[in-house]
């Protein structure tokens, strides 16, 4: 299943979702932000997919921002556009099943909401990050919220005031990805990584991410005891009691999502 702007496909229980616009550096065009919704349903709904992988097409690029400059006036259609695309990146950072962005070079403005929107982000060494916006009169407004809820205060003041670009190592000191790979060896880390969230269990995972977020604002006691019911749930799935025996047999589980 493809479209111009955006490829969909599903090998070995991973879904690849692909901006398609190398020429553009990736930026995601308006109607690839519908089709992105459209792939994401996809990926929730199909049984076989089990991790959904976000990158860019080529080699340098994973994801410019988006392309609304068409749609900056203020009026009525760029703010659709605005909604469509911070509804997107909150879709993607509550998605239930796991979520890898693989950062394969230039990440900016609104690109960095789809790779913190992601619960893993690989990046080449060679890629870099920011959010230009304050450069041209604009702010990050919708990808703040991210943000800041994974890089301390004053760093991403510093990053978004500045507009600066930064390294990947940078990145990485400041929480903004979780691992760097050499260039060479990229797609090999990323492959790892995709191949071992591939082998847990479907269910587990979703039910463990759900609990997590559910109990985001609540205080410590209530978070506990909330996640101890949780935890009697997951307990109770097959694919919990299959864990066990496998791990007692001294063998890998086959998990089956149930």
């Amino acid at each position: 299943m493809t479209d111009k702007d955006l490829l969909y496909e599903v090998e070995n229980h991973v879904a690849t979702i692909t901006i398609n616009r190398e020429a553009q550096r990736n930026a995601i065009s308006p109607d690839a932000l519908t089709l992105f919704h459209e792939y994401l349903d996809f990926a929730e709904t199909d049984e076989s997919v089990r991790v959904v992988c976000i990158t860019g097409a080529g080699e340098k690029a994973f994801c410019s921002g988006a392309d609304l400059a068409g749609s900056l006036g203020g009026d009525s259609d760029s703010q659709a556009l605005f909604d469509r695309y911070a509804n997107l990146i909150s879709r993607l950072a509550a998605f239930p099943k796991p979520t890898v962005a693989r950062v394969n070079g230039y990440c900016l403005a609104g690109g960095t909401g789809f790779m913190l929107g992601c619960d893993i982000v690989i990046a080449k060494a060679s890629a870099k990050f920011g959010t230009p916006e304050v450069n041209v009169g604009l702010f990050p407004m919708m990808i703040g919220n991210l943000i800041f809820r994974n890089v301390p205060r004053k760093k991403a003041m510093e990053m978004i005031l500045l507009g600066e670009k930064l390294t990947a190592d940078q990145a990485l000191d400041m929480g903004l990805i979780t691992r760097v790979a050499p260039d060479t060896e990229f797609d090999v880390e990323v492959q790892g990584v995709l191949s071992a969230l591939a082998g847990k269990s479907p269910i587990g995972m979703r039910l463990g991410k759900a609990a997590f977020a559910a109990v985001e604002q609540m205080p410590l006691e209530e978070a506990v005891l909330f996640l101890g019911g949780k935890l009697a749930e997951v307990a109770a799935t097959e694919d919990a009691r299959e864990g066990i025996m496998a791990f007692l047999e001294k063998r890998a589980p086959q998990f089956t999502g149930k």
